[in-house]
């Protein structure tokens, strides 16, 4: 590929990245956050990037993550057959993902994680839910994304979240992460694995994984487990190297509509 289709690609990304959320304050004011006793400042949370995150009971991001796991339900059957019997798989798309996985599976440590995130990247190119569907922020379950073999940042960080799990992580140790971009003032997804007491970053937008404590000019929204969606309760602003972004990316401050 030459210069212009590196340029090409690259923009490709980053127009495929940016998350959109429908009405978030109205979802987030109805929502009903629970109650957490105030915490010892110096105390650091479990979860990426240290932060302490509060379960969410209601609004539309929950709402998205149950349609996914409901997905996910049907899936499993799909790749179980799959599995038992490859020669008589009618689905193309779960043979990949199960190739994918078992690559992984040969690898260790951190080189398991890294196999995951780069043939997760290679396997999905990027693009946006309005070119795709004609409608912002649709979440796909990994079989469907494989199919289309085209998303977006949230589509790459579930389908790396559940690969991860199929190749052996604990799901206690990982996670799908919703994150402000400041800059762009915009949403992204990724999706977030502990290994050895650390949290690595797996984005769509780079090969290289990142410990969250290197992540730069993102502020971290929301949390995603297998046991729901949580927000974050202190997630404070990143240093920006430009004082003229500050004003800007506080008026992003709540999850609102992104440009694509």
């Amino acid at each position: 590929m030459g210069i212009f289709g590196h340029s090409r690609a690259l923009r490709a990304v980053v127009l495929a990245c940016g998350m959109a959320f429908i009405g978030p304050a109205a979802e987030l004011s109805a929502a009903t956050l629970n109650s957490s006793q105030a915490s010892d400042p110096m105390e650091r949370s479990a979860e990426p990037f240290g932060l302490f995150a509060s379960a969410l009971s209601g609004g539309g991001l929950r709402e998205k993550w149950l349609g996914i796991q409901r997905r996910l339900d049907d899936e499993m059957v799909q790749l179980a057959l799959c599995e038992g019997d490859p020669d008589r798989c009618a689905a193309p798309a779960a043979l990949q993902f199960l190739a994918i996985v078992e690559t992984a599976r040969t690898r260790e440590g951190r080189a398991r994680l890294g196999e995951i995130n780069r043939a997760i990247n290679l396997a999905i190119r990027p693009m946006g839910d309005l070119e795709q569907y004609g409608a912002i922020d649709v979440w796909s379950s990994p079989l469907a994304t494989l199919t289309r073999g085209a998303g977006d940042c949230e589509d790459y960080a579930i389908a790396k979240f559940v690969a991860l799990q199929r190749a052996g992580i604990s799901p206690d140790d990982l996670r799908i992460v919703i994150m402000r971009d400041t800059i762009r003032g915009e949403d992204h997804a990724v999706a977030a694995a502990r290994l050895d007491g650390h949290w690595l970053t797996l984005d769509n937008r780079r090969m290289a994984m990142i410990e969250d404590a290197q992540v730069r000019n993102y502020r971290p929204s929301f949390v995603i487990d297998r046991d729901g969606v949580k927000r974050y309760e202190d997630a404070p602003m990143p240093a920006l190297r430009d004082r003229n972004l500050v004003s800007e990316a506080a008026s992003h401050s709540g999850l609102e509509t992104s440009p694509m």
